[in-house]
């Protein structure tokens, strides 16, 4: 099993992440517990798709979570199955700045698309959803962290588990949002198609050459 030289910026983080989702909790305790449920359960979908802001602070400290988890677990899945590394601050806050900064701008052009486009309430519960459920692997991701960094328990099977279930979460809240929106998407397949390849994966893609191009 690899070793780190030192874990004491990944708990830095770590608990900065953790801090994230304790302001959350402490911003709306009973949206937190309905947000914890939301897989198997369209409560909190339904409830507060209906009061969403362009700016959602309880989403918000969600997110800061999802992309510093995300940024420590990329960090040591990196290290435990291409090189291992020891923690650079500014490798670190690169990917971390990349990662925030690509799905920002991404939430971005699907609103302006929603504009052009004048389906901005479609849009609007679809990016809720998405957002939702990216939120919800960052809590995963935050778990999953700390058994990296603090367990005995082979990466392997934890990274493995890990990038497993966030694939599994992601596909229920595709699909949940593919089943609300069934009808409008048969009738415009082709330009479904065309969303997912250019908003959907291809940001992904990008995200992907920017850490490869940094030599993370």
């Amino acid at each position: 099993m690899r070793e780190f030289v030192t874990n004491e910026w990944f708990t830095v983080f770590l608990i900065l992440a953790f801090i994230c989702v304790v302001i959350a909790k402490s911003l709306n305790a009973l949206r937190f517990n309905d947000f914890i449920f939301v897989i198997g359960n369209s409560k909190y979908l339904k409830i507060y798709s209906r009061d969403q802001k362009f700016v959602d602070i309880f989403d918000g400290f969600l997110f800061v979570n999802f992309a510093v988890s995300l940024s420590i677990f990329i960090y040591l899945a990196y290290s435990n199955y291409i090189q291992t590394l020891s923690f650079d601050l500014i490798t670190f806050l690169k990917i971390s700045f990349a990662i925030a900064t690509i799905l920002i701008i991404k939430v971005l052009v699907e609103r302006l698309v929603a504009s052009l486009f004048e389906i901005d309430a479609i849009i609007d519960t679809y990016l809720f959803q998405k957002t939702t459920f990216k939120n919800y692997s960052g809590l995963i991701l935050l778990i999953s962290n700390v058994f990296l960094l603090y367990t005995v328990i082979p990466k392997n099977i934890v990274i493995i588990a890990t990038i497993g279930l966030i694939c599994l979460i992601n596909l229920i809240g595709f699909f949940s949002s593919f089943k609300t929106y069934q009808n409008l998407i048969y009738v415009n397949i082709f330009y479904f198609l065309l969303y997912l390849c250019a908003l959907e994966i291809g940001p992904y893609i990008i995200l992907y050459k920017v850490i490869r191009d940094y030599n993370v």
